[in-house]
């Protein structure tokens, strides 16, 4: 990616916390001088203090970028300070959970190019996946500059429309989370089964994150790799039977706990 134009004009990270910091450590290890980079963030860590980046200081009058990395709660206090930047030349990435296209066209103006993204927290290790669409001023060149920058921090996948950004939200946004609780029980299962906390922990840790990249790296799709580990009237057709289960096993607890996340997301942006 050509990083000159945003190297030259200025890149404003509004809101450094751990996605913020996974994405700024991404960006300077790609070759983004720290001395291109402006951090607007009260509480910065003592990690992007040491950065060489220009921090909490007067922004420049018309940056490349402006990404906006804040909790949704402290949205309302950190835009209109940006006002002055919007309906220019200066493109805005939202990676804040819950706020609309819409509602940063109402305070930056509705001609300015303003692309929203959704990652996900494995994009502290490299491994997240970013999804992002853009309002009708994102030009192609404006999507693609925020793929390569987001890209810093894992995959990226463009979506259709702004309303997919809530089921989004419910797979992947969410979802780390569901994974985490697979491995918490996976792992409390083995104890129950005799095996000692640590090890039933370090075998359900192993065995969830060797799965995902298995998954991802094989050709098979994963009902096929699933398939592939399961002798008939073996242990894994066993368990299966119970995880299968379409009416208490895997496909209504997701479905469910799915359809739960993309609702609320729905409630959350609704305001």
């Amino acid at each position: 990616m050509d990083m000159s134009n945003v190297a030259e004009r200025g890149l404003v990270l509004l809101g450094c916390g751990k996605m913020g910091s996974a994405m700024l450590a991404g960006w300077l290890e790609g070759g983004l001088p720290a001395t291109s980079v402006w951090v607007n963030d009260p509480y910065p860590s003592d990690w992007v203090k040491a950065q060489g980046i220009n921090l909490n200081t007067d922004l420049p009058a018309a940056p490349a970028i402006v990404l906006i990395a804040v909790k949704p709660q402290m949205m309302a206090d950190a835009l209109p300070s940006l006002q002055a930047l919007g309906g220019g030349k200066t493109l805005f990435v939202s990676v804040a959970a819950g706020t609309s296209i819409a509602t940063y066209e109402e305070i930056l103006g509705a001609d300015t190019p303003i692309i929203r993204a959704m990652p996900n927290t494995p994009a502290a290790v490299g491994r997240g996946i970013t999804a992002l669409i853009g309002n009708a001023h994102a030009s192609a060149g404006d999507l693609d500059l925020a793929e390569g920058l987001l890209r810093a921090v894992g995959q990226t996948v463009r979506l259709d429309s702004e309303d997919q950004m809530d089921a989004v939200t419910g797979v992947s946004g969410s979802g780390p989370a569901y994974v985490f609780h697979l491995i918490e029980t996976l792992a409390a299962a083995g104890q129950a089964q005799g095996l000692p906390a640590e090890l039933a922990m370090q075998l359900a840790k192993a065995t969830v994150a060797g799965a995902g990249a298995l998954a991802e790296q094989a050709e098979e799709d994963p009902g096929q790799l699933r398939v592939n580990v399961t002798s008939p009237n073996g242990t894994t057709q066993a368990a299966l039977e119970v995880l299968m289960d379409t009416s208490n096993g895997f496909p209504k607890l997701l479905t469910d706990a799915v359809a739960a996340a993309t609702n609320r997301s729905k409630e959350l942006s609704r305001g």
